[in-house]
């Protein structure tokens, strides 16, 4: 088993410069905004892109699980971490580390609208459009990428591969 690189360890970073000061200039100056960072796959993401953010800002995390140990989404999401902090009022980024089908970035903003923050904005670094069984609306889009299981910068397979500095495919079986 090889892994082809689908996005070099360059082509995210300069990426990610251009998406954190989008979404600076798309809040304003004055926001003081809350990153919501979806465990454990954005974890990296979201590190990357909040050093790219000029001014103010809080971060969290949730955790949601779809996948547990499968290539494929099992399409039943459950809550494993909610957030710590008060989201009242707040303009909320929702950071992702991929957008798939859409259930699990679905099942996260019905919940999160329930806290009535200012405005919510979602960020992912990969979007796999061919693979949406729900349309949820994407403000910052990282990399369209092909319907392919991608590990590396975050992402994994059952728990491996998250420290890649890049995306990958595997060529061949994982296992």
């Amino acid at each position: 088993m090889t892994i082809r690189v689908l996005l070099s360890e360059q082509q995210i970073r300069e990426r990610i410069q251009v998406m954190g000061k989008q979404i600076r200039e798309d809040l304003g100056p004055d926001s003081k905004p809350l990153f919501v960072g979806v465990l454990q796959g954005a974890a990296v993401f979201l590190t990357d892109l909040i050093r790219c953010i000029d001014g103010e800002l809080d971060y969290d995390f949730v955790s949601i699980s779809s996948y547990g140990h499968s290539t494929k989404s099992s399409g039943v999401v459950r809550i494993m971490k909610d957030l710590d902090q008060n989201v009242v009022g707040r303009d909320v980024v929702v950071v992702e580390d991929i957008v798939d089908t859409g259930l699990t970035l679905k099942f996260l903003l019905d919940n999160l609208r329930l806290h009535n923050a200012k405005s919510y904005r979602i960020a992912t670094l990969l979007d796999k459009p061919a693979r949406r069984q729900i349309d949820v609306k994407v403000d910052y889009v990282g990399f369209d990428i092909p319907d392919e299981f991608v590990i590396g910068y975050g992402l994994d397979y059952a728990g491996k591969y998250r420290n890649l500095p890049y995306i990958g495919v595997f060529e061949g079986d994982p296992e």
